[in-house]
C-alpha cells in the first residue's frame, strides 16, 4: 500500500503517477472522478511538460483508467482538446460573460465540461438541473500555474454529486480544489498528484478548510 503524502478526517492525497495509482484501483469503486487535466497549452508545470502531443499520449493511458473505475467522471478539458477525449455523454458549461480571453470567433466566454455516466440528480430521483454553471470570480495565486476557482469547485461538485457518501477521486489535483470542494461539501475524496511542490501545496490549502472553514 502506497504511503499517503497527507490525510485528513475525509480523505488522502498521494504523491505519485496517477497511471501507476490506478491501475490498483477496482472497476467502479469511485462514484465520481472530478478533475481538470492539463490542457497541452505550454503552461510551465513542474513535472510535466505541456505540449499537445504529451496530451494525447495522457488522455490515451488516463481516460480507459478513469472511466473503469468511476460511475460517473466530470472533468474541464478546454474547448480545442474536446476533440482528443472518447465521446462523451455530455457535455455541460461553465459560463463566464466577461470571458476570459479572445479566440478565432470572438471573446471566450463559456468552458466546456465533460460528463461521462448519468446525471446526479436525475439518477437519484432528484429532477432536472441546469446544464450550465455561472462563475466569473477568477483564480487566486496560490504557486501552482493553473489552478481552478474554489467556489466554482464548489459549485461543480455541487452538481455533480449529491451522495453525502459519495467517494470523490482526482488524479490530476494540483492545488487541491477538489479536496477543499469535498472538505466544504462533506465528501470522502482521494487525491493524486505527480509533483511534491503542488503536493505541498494542496495540503496546506486542504488543511486550512479542513482545520478551520476559512480557506475564503
Amino acid at each position: 500500500m502506497m504511503k499517503p503524502y497527507f490525510e485528513t478526517k475525509l480523505g488522502t492525497l498521494y504523491n505519485c503517477d496517477c497511471i501507476d495509482f490506478m491501475q490498483e484501483m477496482d472497476d467502479n469503486s469511485i462514484d465520481l472522478v472530478l478533475t481538470d487535466p492539463p490542457y497541452g497549452v505550454g503552461v510551465e508545470y513542474d513535472k510535466f511538460e505541456d505540449t499537445q502531443e504529451n496530451l494525447k499520449h495522457l488522455i490515451s493511458n488516463a481516460m480507459n483508467h478513469i472511466l473503469r473505475i468511476s460511475k460517473r467522471t466530470v472533468l474541464t478539458c478546454g474547448q480545442s482538446n474536446i476533440w482528443h477525449y472518447p465521446k462523451s455523454d455530455w457535455i455541460m458549461a461553465w459560463i463566464n460573460k466577461a470571458g476570459v480571453n479572445q479566440n478565432k470567433w470572438g471573446f471566450t466566454c463559456w468552458q466546456p465540461i465533460l460528463c461521462y455516466g448519468k446525471d446526479a440528480y436525475r439518477s437519484n430521483n432528484k429532477g432536472a438541473r441546469p446544464d450550465y454553471i455561472e462563475h466569473s470570480e477568477a483564480s487566486k495565486k496560490i504557486g501552482h500555474p493553473c489552478p481552478k476557482p474554489d467556489k466554482f469547485w464548489v459549485k461543480l461538485l455541487d452538481r455533480c454529486s449529491v451522495i453525502k457518501s459519495d467517494t470523490v477521486f482526482d488524479p490530476f489535483i494540483g492545488g487541491g480544489a477538489t479536496g477543499i470542494a469535498c472538505e466544504k461539501l462533506g465528501r470522502k475524496w482521494i487525491g493524486v498528484e505527480i509533483s511534491e511542490k503542488y503536493c505541498e501545496i494542496a495540503a496546506k490549502r486542504i488543511s486550512l478548510e479542513a482545520s478551520q472553514g476559512k480557506l475564503w
